[in-house]
């Protein structure tokens, strides 16, 4: 059977700080990667986007889908239903409702299940997700993560 399986992480270099994401995508033998570094993000909005580019990134619907990832944060709240809950309550009190609402609408999209790995194992692909990440938080021309700059100038402003 066809399978696609997505290996993510994230990093951030202080948290908050300079961040990056790390994914690779297999299917059929094929293997592409793919990392983007941010200038100021959270190690969690990484961990969350890096499952979110990994997704966006498929465009067929119909093949079951594996996200493996080291982050207790994204595959919990996936696999214990919190997100489907945070999402009933309108993400009332939630850190990342941008990335959350964006992960929500491409999930449901596929068959995707979540598996938990634990990071620096020597899992191969995770330590190369690891790798990736890393380095693109390292890059010169990072970009603005503009769903957290953006909330955290509005939440700096509520008290000047």
């Amino acid at each position: 059977m066809e399978l696609i399986n997505i290996y993510t992480d994230g990093s951030s270099i202080g948290n908050p700080g300079r961040g990056g994401y790390g994914l690779i995508l297999e299917y059929k033998g094929k293997t592409k990667e793919f990392s983007e570094g941010f200038r100021l993000t959270t190690n969690n909005r990484m961990e969350l986007l890096s499952v979110i580019i990994g997704l966006e990134k498929i465009k067929q619907s119909g093949i079951p889908i594996i996200v493996h990832s080291d982050s207790k944060y994204v595959v919990d709240a996936v696999n214990k239903g919190w997100v489907f809950a945070w999402e009933k309550k309108n993400f009332n009190k939630k850190k990342n409702i941008d990335l959350w609402k964006r992960f929500l609408k491409i999930y449901k999209k596929h068959n995707i299940q979540f598996k938990w790995i634990k990071g620096h194992s020597g899992h191969v692909q995770n330590e190369r997700c690891d790798a990736l990440a890393v380095s693109a938080s390292s890059t010169l021309n990072l970009r603005e993560d503009i769903g957290y700059e953006k909330n955290e100038s509005q939440q700096n402003n509520l008290f000047n």
